[in-house]
């Protein structure tokens, strides 16, 4: 219970970074790297040291004074700590260009995440398959999500539709949504985990940083 406490006490921010470290961690394993110390990770990740230590100590530390840390037991701690050492099941809603290349990222697999499935209104898409997984349509969604267990959904469609989906989605129990429709979903259910992805902010981000860059 103790655990549970400490973990909602964790900032965003925080979170926001453990998937970069997990990264770059996997990065020097390939390259051959036994430790680390936060100084060498903090130049690789533009992070000051100081602030890795502080995100790292609220899971425990995992350094040692004068030796670093070690680069294979921090990796897969931290993957512990991301849930990436458990399956997740994930179908994808929207089989349009965005859905198809979710469903053509191979390297969902290697984080745990399956996608068992994706949903389409279009009926010149039923039957078919991306990368061997098959395209069904939305009124096979309720005996599809009880026939498997499905822990995540993948919204890829048009924002007019997403919070009806969505909601549908929450009453037949999904409990994770990953949301690419670019709106902030409106549940009834608030308990419902929401991660959204707006590409178009990522892009006028970049756009400001351009416009910043030559002025």
């Amino acid at each position: 219970m103790e655990v549970c406490r400490l973990e909602r006490e964790i900032s965003q921010a925080v979170i926001r970074r453990m998937p970069r470290y997990y990264r770059y961690l996997g990065e020097l394993i390939d390259a051959g790297a036994e430790r680390i110390s936060s100084n060498d990770l903090s130049s690789r990740m533009n992070v000051t040291a100081s602030q890795i230590r502080q995100d790292l100590n609220n899971f425990g530390g995992f350094g040692q004074q004068g030796y670093g840390y070690n680069v294979k037991y921090l990796y897969e701690e931290i993957g512990k700590i991301l849930g990436l050492n458990e399956k997740h099941h994930m179908i994808i809603v929207g089989a349009g260009n965005l859905g198809q290349a979710l469903a053509n990222y191979v390297e969902f697999e290697k984080f745990g995440f399956a996608i068992i499935g994706l949903f389409d209104v279009e009926p010149d898409l039923k039957g078919h398959s991306v990368r061997g997984i098959r395209v069904y349509m939305m009124d096979e969604l309720e005996a599809f999500i009880k026939a498997h267990s499905v822990d995540i959904a993948a919204l890829t469609i048009p924002k007019s539709r997403a919070d009806m989906i969505a909601n549908r989605l929450v009453e037949l129990g999904i409990t994770a949504i990953w949301n690419f429709a670019n709106v902030d979903l409106e549940l009834a259910d608030k308990e419902v985990v929401v991660e959204n992805v707006h590409l178009s902010d990522s892009l006028m981000q970049l756009s400001y940083n351009i416009k910043k860059q030559v002025t």
